[in-house]
This record gives structure tokens, sequence and C-alpha cells, in this order.
């Protein structure tokens, strides 16, 4: 009699279901920016708002968000990760209601600022999962999130030219965009993760806060690429697409496509960054990367016409995709048990990015010089070639899957 035939299921990885939702939350971020962006020329023309006044208003999102990065601090050590994960994101989709929904200018920025403090919230916990997931792959997986992010935010600005394709006002549009959001909050399910090691050690050089003093000279080498990257990023997620609309004379059907764009750009470097990480090793990337944005962003700057615009956008998004989840990565790794604070700590170089890209661009956009708004980045973002070297460390291995 012959024996049946033994079948061995393959092993799942106990880390998959968090590498799940973690893109998932990620996906709902960017759905949200590329909402929130995108729109700015119909809220703008809706309540008759200033360049001026939607320039600060750009800031008070970027001062909200670093607000909201440590108050989500306080709501993952009360709620839990996947808990303030998932609250996060239903506030988020709540503030592109009231955005859409405001009856005033006052209801309009104070919902602005809402919805800067839900994304700030979403940056702290989102990462710290990341940079998690991430340990106990024990190999280069982060930009993978920021990748789920991006064709979100494809998706997102893809919904927002299609809604003024058919005459559709900026209310039903954000109503849209809230929707969207939602149906991706509703997806995020609670899940375990092996725990990094069964005892932590303790860190005896820590000071008061858990953190050794020297934490902010780590943390400076990546905190400048993040500040940079943020700098390129607002300047072309907040105005690109005013920037076509105003400069370029584009139709608003059309203009939302600069940000499309873009983000096209950084999904496809995303998804290639990981790979790249394990091949030629995050410090190579990182020249690469600063070298292609540099060239991308002369070209947006000169572009004659929209479709060069389109075309430049893209490629400074394949520049800078890399950038933001490489220095998340590193940053991560510099206190394993503590990464949140870490990561709330690096939020200040992020949204310190945000700001002085939001308000020089605007600035600069609302006197007519947005060209000058993406040449000036060009020059800046050669800069990171020098700092590329502290990225050069391995990943530790905790969980092989």
């Amino acid at each position: 009699m012959t024996a049946p035939l033994q079948t061995t299921a393959p092993r799942r990885s106990p880390v998959a279901p968090a590498r799940r939702v973690t893109a998932t939350v990620f996906a709902a971020q960017g759905a949200a920016m590329a909402a929130v962006s995108t729109t700015v020329p119909a809220v703008k023309e809706l309540f008759a708002l200033s360049p001026q006044l939607m320039t600060v208003l750009v800031v008070a999102v970027a001062l909200s968000a670093g607000v909201g990065s440590f108050v989500g601090l306080g709501v993952i050590r009360r709620l839990g990760l996947v808990a303030a994960m998932r609250t996060a994101v239903v506030a988020t989709a709540a503030a592109l209601l009231l955005i859409g929904w405001a009856p005033g200018r006052a209801a309009v920025a104070v919902s602005y600022c809402l919805f800067g403090m839900a994304l700030g919230c979403i940056d702290v916990s989102a990462n710290t999962r990341a940079a998690a997931v991430e340990r106990h792959y024990g190999r280069s997986v982060f930009a993978s999130f920021y990748a789920a992010w991006s064709t979100a935010g494809v998706a997102a600005a893809l919904l927002t030219a299609g809604a003024a394709h058919l005459g559709w006002s900026v209310e039903y549009t954000l109503t849209a965009q809230a929707a969207l959001v939602l149906t991706l909050a509703l997806t995020i399910r609670s899940h375990m993760l092996p725990a990094d090691s069964p005892t932590p050690v303790p860190d005896h050089a820590a000071g008061p806060t858990g953190l050794d003093r020297g934490l902010w000279a780590q943390l400076a080498p990546f905190g400048f690429v993040l500040l940079v990257a943020y700098v390129i990023d607002s300047t072309v997620s907040s105005w690109s697409t005013l920037y076509l609309h105003q400069t370029l004379d584009t139709a608003l059907s059309v203009a939302p496509l600069a940000y499309a764009a873009y983000q096209v750009g950084t999904v496809t470097g995303r998804a290639a960054a990981d790979l790249l990480v394990r091949r030629i090793g995050p410090a190579a990337v990182i020249r690469a990367a600063a070298l292609l944005t540099a060239a991308a962003l002369a070209g947006l700057a000169a572009a004659p016409a929209w479709p060069y615009a389109i075309l430049a956008a893209a490629c400074t998004g394949l520049g800078v995709s890399a950038l933001v989840p490489l220095c998340l990565a590193s940053a991560g790794r510099l206190r394993p048990g503590a990464t949140e604070t870490v990561l709330a700590r690096l939020n200040v170089f992020n949204y310190t990015g945000v700001l002085a890209g939001g308000a020089a661009s605007g600035t600069l956009g609302s006197t007519g010089h947005f060209r000058l708004a993406y040449a000036i980045p060009a020059g800046l973002v050669l800069t990171l070639v020098a700092t590329a070297r502290f990225f050069d460390k391995p990943v530790p291995a905790a969980d092989r899957a």
C-alpha cells in the first residue's frame, strides 16, 4: 500500500499582515495629500483667496502637522500603534470633508489645520510601524511603503482631474476623495508583530527622555536630506497644479496631471529603490537620486508648455523618490527601542522642509516667479551628494522573511 503524499504548505511570514496594514495606511495618507494638493486652485477660486493667503494656509498645514506628530506619540502610547493609525486616517477623511464643505474662510482655515494634525499623527505612527517591519525582514523594504503612498497619490490626482473634467464642484470632488480615504481606513486590521527581543535592553546612556543627548547629531545628516527632499516635494506637490494653471495657462482639468506625473515618477522609483539599495548600496542610490532630481527640477523651471512640465515633474518624482524612505529607515535603526520618539524628532526636519518649500514657492509664485521656485531647489539638491556616506550602514536582520 502506498502512503499518501505529504505536502507542506509554504510558511506564511508572521510579518506579512503588518506589512499589508502599514502599506494601506501609507496609501491613505498619499491619497489625502493628493486630494488637498490638487484642489488648491479650486479652493482658491471658491473662497476668493489671494495667493498670499493660500500660502499662509499651506504653511499652517505644515505647522499643524508638526504639532500632530508629537500628539501622535501620546495617541500611540494610549491606544497602541494600529489604533493610532486607524484613528488618524479616519480623522484625515473627516478633515477633507470639512475643507470641501466649509461655509467660509475661517472654517476652511481651521479645516486645513485639522487636516495637518491628522497627517502628522499618521506620519509618526505609520513610519514607526514601517521601521519595525523592516527590522523583522532584515532587508530594505521601507521604500515599498512609500510606493503605496505614491500609487494612491496618482489615483487621487486622477480623480481630481476627472472630477474637474466632468464639471464637479470642489465640494463633491473632496467628498469623493474623503470616501476613498475612508474606504482604506476600513481595511486597517489589528495584527501581531513579533517582539524585537524577549527582554528589551535598557539604554544606560539615555537621558531623561530615554534618548542620549547625541541623538540630534546622529540625526543631522538624515535630517538635512529629509529637509531638502521635503522642500522639493512641497514645491512640486503644493504648487505644481497652480504653476501649470497660472504660469503655463493650462486648464483646471489638465493642471492636476503634473502632480499625477510626479507621483508616477515616485511610484516607479520607490518600486525599484529597495532592490537598488540591496544591489549598489544606499549611498550610491542617494548620489544618483540627487543628480537626477537636480536635472529634472531645472527642466521643470524651464518648461515652455505643460507637456514638458508634466514630463519634468515625473522625472523629479523619480529622482526624489528614494530620499525620504532611506532617511526614515536609517534614522529608525538608530534606537530600535524608541523608534516613535526618534521619528517624531526627525519630523522636525520634515516639516521645516515643507514650511520652507511651501512658503518660498508660494511667495515666489504669488509674484509671478514660479519658475524660480523650481530653479533654486535644483541647486540645493546637489549638496546632498556630500551626505551620502552616512547612509552606508547595514540593515540589522531581526527576523528574515
